[in-house]
């Protein structure tokens, strides 16, 4: 159902403020074809009237030829932003940047991130982006996540299904996503809630069994059949079953990248606000399914990159596998039951707050 724009205007006030922006700051505004107009258009009235100078920057989309579906996390690497330095440099030159096009695991984003901008990605429609307004209870609900990670030397993974994955972790940074920006030079994903990391390279054994009810993304499917992944020294090594697993090799194998099978960052999902059922009710070019990738309980993996985390693959394939029904470890303690997060392992550390709180 529409959502109406003083809603939204709300919305987006809410996770300024979060997001500590003062009058005065300079927004710029990304955009692209793909951009909705009323995410847009309250976006501007919220920061405008926050006091905020506001700027738009609209750039061309690309890698449309080389992509196998209109999903933006379809085809990664190269950005609008790629050779370009006169919206690089006005990107730089802003205290905060919403990206309303999706500007993800690029060198681009990086170098801006690292002149201390602040950017914000929010793509998902209007209205999932109003249910899933970040609050501050998110915030402390994934630094306890974040807390369970750090300093950690593995997770382990097993389902009824028949999931048994063991991730040796250390290598890496952990990583929070809460839906706003509230430190110079910070990225976050409005709407999210979830703590995640990467396995130490080459360091990831197992075996992952998708049951019925899993899903892939980009593709927005729910998993119809079993498919079994082999994991061998951190590469997805065999994927087994009937149509499903040959439509996700052939997905794989059309990037013709070895390191497209490179188990990525691996985490769980803490928002409470968040339903599996969503994926199933939008279009397939409505939504990212960032309800599936946050939704409370869920074992969330990746196959492709890790450049975002400092690693050295920047393959242009990224799949997202948000899973049921999984129990996680971390260093033998369970944090993850059944697919249901362990609530008593949820509660903020004392003195916890943002630093705009």
């Amino acid at each position: 159902m529409p959502i109406r724009d003083t809603d939204m205007i709300r919305a987006w006030t809410q996770v300024l403020t979060l997001s500590r922006l003062k009058a005065g700051d300079a927004v710029t505004v990304l955009t692209s074809d793909h951009t909705h107009p009323q995410t847009l258009r309250c976006a501007i009235t919220a920061a405008t009237m926050m006091g905020a100078c506001v700027s738009r920057l609209d750039l061309p989309p690309v890698n449309g030829e080389k992509a196998l579906s209109r999903d933006t996390l379809a085809y990664l690497g190269t950005t609008p932003l790629t050779g370009n330095r006169a919206a690089i440099a006005a990107l730089k030159a802003s205290d905060l940047v919403l990206d309303l096009m999706t500007l993800l695991f690029s060198p681009e984003q990086h170098e801006i991130l690292a002149s201390g901008t602040k950017i914000l990605l929010a793509v998902e429609p209007p209205e999932v982006l109003a249910r899933l307004v970040p609050t501050l209870e998110d915030y402390h609900r994934v630094q306890a996540g974040v807390a369970l990670l750090k300093g950690k030397r593995e997770m382990h993974v097993t389902s009824a299904a028949g999931t048994d994955l063991r991730l040796p972790l250390g290598d890496y940074p952990v990583t929070a996503e809460y839906g706003f920006v509230d430190q110079p030079g910070r990225w976050d994903h409005w709407p999210s809630g979830f703590a995640f990391t990467w396995p130490n390279e080459g360091g990831a054994q197992g075996r992952i069994v998708l049951a019925k009810g899993d899903v892939l993304l980009p593709m927005k499917n729910y998993v119809g059949e079993p498919i079994t992944l082999t994991v061998k020294n951190g590469f997805v090594t065999a994927i087994e079953g009937d149509a499903e697993a040959e439509l996700l090799r052939e997905y794989i194998e059309s990037f013709d990248d070895p390191e497209a099978y490179a188990i990525s960052h691996v985490g769980w999902g803490l928002q409470k606000r968040a339903f599996w059922s969503t994926l199933g009710l939008y279009d397939r070019e409505a939504t990212l399914g960032m309800d599936a990738r946050a939704v409370s309980g869920n074992f969330l993996f990746s196959l492709g990159p890790n450049n975002e985390a400092g690693g050295s693959r920047a393959t242009a394939c990224h799949i997202d596998i948000p899973m049921r029904h999984c129990h996680v470890f971390v260093d033998g303690l369970q944090v993850v039951n059944d697919g249901k997060v362990v609530e008593s392992l949820m509660q903020p550390a004392t003195g916890k707050e943002p630093a705009h709180a």
